[in-house]
């Protein structure tokens, strides 16, 4: 039996109900669908603003990082690295650096700012051409400061 012979089958006031109830569980799919689609659209219209607000920060950070002077010395890259990060006021962040292999360095920072921390590998690439291999950040429970583990390569 197909379910319009059930249906079929059916008193005409059970009809008219099972009718009713089915356009009342369409209207209700439609609606549903859309309330998720129109969340998901907002969703992702929060996302955007903010990655707009992490780019307008960027593109004002950028000439504080041009700014930084570009000076390449003999200086060895764990000297670089603990002299530069004590300037940028992360001495207290650095918790250990260990060899990475051949002219790379792993560096730990715990609880250390964000900004400093962006500003202070701008600035170590400028100096000296570091480059950054990989990098795990993580955030903390303080807004604002990260756990960071980066693996540097010197030039």
């Amino acid at each position: 039996m197909t379910l319009r012979e059930w249906y079929e089958l059916r008193q005409p006031s059970e009809q008219r109900t099972l009718s009713i109830g089915a356009a009342v569980v369409s209207v209700l799919l439609v609606v549903g669908g859309l309330s998720a689609l129109n969340s998901q659209v907002e969703s992702s219209r929060a996302r955007v603003m903010a990655k707009q607000a992490d780019l307008q920060w960027m593109m004002e950070m950028a000439p504080r990082v041009r700014a930084v002077p570009v000076a390449r010395g003999n200086e060895s890259l764990p000297l670089l690295i603990d002299r530069t990060a004590r300037a940028a006021g992360l001495a207290g962040a650095l918790s250990g650096s260990d060899p990475a292999g051949p002219g790379a360095i792993r560096v730990r920072f715990e609880e250390a700012p964000f900004d400093n921390l962006v500003a202070w590998l701008a600035r170590v690439q400028r100096e000296r051409g570091v480059t950054l291999d990989t990098a795990t950040i993580d955030r903390t429970a303080t807004e604002g400061l990260v756990n960071a583990t980066l693996v540097l390569r010197g030039s």
